[in-house]
């Protein structure tokens, strides 16, 4: 069996590999750093042993050797091992000593590269390492040796005579002591500098000064680990070039309720807006399909959410069959969500609502004749959609695809809620698990964002008031309205 040495890059969950996506979903045991993504093991097997080894600079630590001995030992095993570091595994991440280890054990091993934060993040800071008429070389340093070496294996003279960008990892706790250095060596005192803290995370942070003031300017600031410290002329270019921070939701904490499996969608367009992204699932979406109807019966097949649509198609495949299935019937989706799922399996819906509710799909097939429908939705739905169209003459029958039950929270996960800027609901069941986590009588200090009406009302009767209503009832529609709500609240912000 081969252990995989991954690299999930410097944190940014958009910036992991392809590779290292498909090698995590597939592991029996992943030891991971502390400073991955905090989504990277979303796609990791339930029955996954996830092995937390990470280290903190100052905090306790499990020691290298003991981490080397864990992966020996569960490679030895046979089992699928994925070693997952921060950053890129080669590049001060000791990836080097650990591959030295299965290597002396006898185990095969592979390399998974990853984006090195030296270089990310100061991509993010809008600071090309290279340039061609400001830098054409670049030193990537520690500025965390091996404490038990005699004395620094690093040649200040040659750093501080070097052409081009001199980029420092693990600075903060020495980046006074790096400064003096360099500048003791002749670095001039004036050349630009940065410090990049959380690099390619949503609360990013930079700091500039110059070699002489960069130590103090960091320390005013309150600049913590992690960071990167990055000294040239290139230093400069990133008042210019800058791009991460100017984004419409940059600094705004969201919270995220729907259910895991559904959330990474929203999740990912709120970080790709400069969000800081709380995920706190308050649902979860179980399967309970039982005997699929046969669908040839029915002139009109309604699929009330995109859930609905991967769990009929699930129950179809498991039977042998495909959307033929669904061919003899028109298809009706309550909103482009669910139409895109249902395009995902090559099916067109003939009908999809400008109102993105039941109330709206009945609008959306007064002049549809039907005979006999289907309506495939959760089990806990409203029954506004099967009784109107029975109200029409129609014959209906429903069937239960999922239920949606309560996904309990951490401790972490509920006060990192409490401290969100905003708190997003897209549906009714969000409203009524997550409030119930919360206790009798909770309140939120957040801003509460509805994607539509019914959810509004879930919101009332737990005796709230939405502060926004999507007026698109789609994951589209909420994210603009959020958007609008922070460019009113916030406007002139830094």
């Amino acid at each position: 069996m081969t252990v995989f040495l991954v690299g999930a890059g410097p944190g940014d969950p958009g910036l992991l590999t392809a590779r290292a996506l498909e090698l995590i979903a597939a592991a029996e045991v992943i030891v991971y750093d502390r400073l991955i993504p905090a989504s990277a093991l979303d796609g990791a097997r339930e029955d996954a042993q996830l092995i937390y080894a990470g280290k903190e600079g100052g905090g306790p630590s499990m020691p290298q050797g003991e981490i080397e001995a864990l992966v020996v030992e569960h490679g030895v095993a046979g089992r699928a091992v994925v070693r997952l570091k921060g950053g890129d595994p080669f590049v001060f991440g000791r990836g080097g000593e650990e591959a030295e280890a299965l290597r002396a054990a006898g185990i095969e091993y592979e390399v998974v590269p990853g984006v090195t934060a030296g270089v990310a993040a100061p991509a993010f800071a809008g600071i090309p390492v290279t340039h061609r008429e400001a830098a054409s070389a670049v030193a990537l340093i520690t500025g965390h040796e091996d404490p038990a070496k005699p004395e620094s294996a690093l040649d200040w003279d040659a750093l501080a005579s070097f052409p081009g960008t001199l980029v420092v990892y693990m600075a903060v706790r020495r980046l006074g002591e790096i400064a003096s250095r360099l500048l003791a060596a002749g670095r001039v005192a004036d050349e630009p500098a940065v410090v990049i803290e959380r690099g390619t995370l949503p609360d990013q942070r930079v700091c500039a000064g110059t070699l002489a003031t960069i130590a103090s300017v960091a320390g005013a600031e309150g600049v913590r680990a992690p960071a990167i410290a990055v000294f040239g002329e290139v230093a400069v270019l990133g008042e210019r070039l800058r791009w991460f921070e100017g984004r419409p939701l940059t600094g705004v904490s969201v919270a995220v309720t729907r259910a895991r499996a559904q959330a990474s969608g929203l999740a990912s367009t709120l970080r790709a807006l400069g969000a800081v992204v709380v995920e706190a699932p308050a649902i979860r979406i179980v399967p309970r399909l039982g005997r699929l109807p046969d669908l040839g019966r029915y002139d009109l097949i309604c699929l009330t959410s995109a859930n609905g649509v991967e769990v009929l198609f699930s129950g179809l495949a498991s039977r042998g069959l495909d959307a033929r299935a669904l061919a003899g019937a028109r298809v009706a989706a309550i909103g482009p969500g669910t139409a895109a799922a249902l395009a995902e399996h090559g099916v067109v819906a003939d009908v999809v609502p400008e109102r993105f509710v039941a109330e709206g799909l009945l609008e959306a097939l007064a002049h549809v004749p039907v005979r006999r429908a289907l309506v495939a939705r959760a089990a806990e739905a409203r029954d506004v959609l099967p009784e109107g169209l029975r109200a029409r003459g129609a014959e209906v029958d429903v069937v239960a695809l999922y239920e949606t039950v309560a996904e309990p929270l951490a401790d972490s996960q509920l006060a990192a809620l409490r401290g969100a800027d905003y708190v997003t609901f897209t549906s009714s069941s969000t409203v009524r698990f997550l409030f119930d986590s919360l206790g009798d009588g909770a309140r939120l200090a957040a801003r509460l964002v509805s994607i539509g009406p019914v959810t509004s009302a879930a919101l009332r009767e737990r005796g709230v008031e939405p502060d926004v209503e999507a007026e698109r009832h789609d994951i589209e529609g909420l994210v603009k309205a959020l958007v609008a709500d922070v460019g009113v609240r916030w406007a002139g912000r830094p």
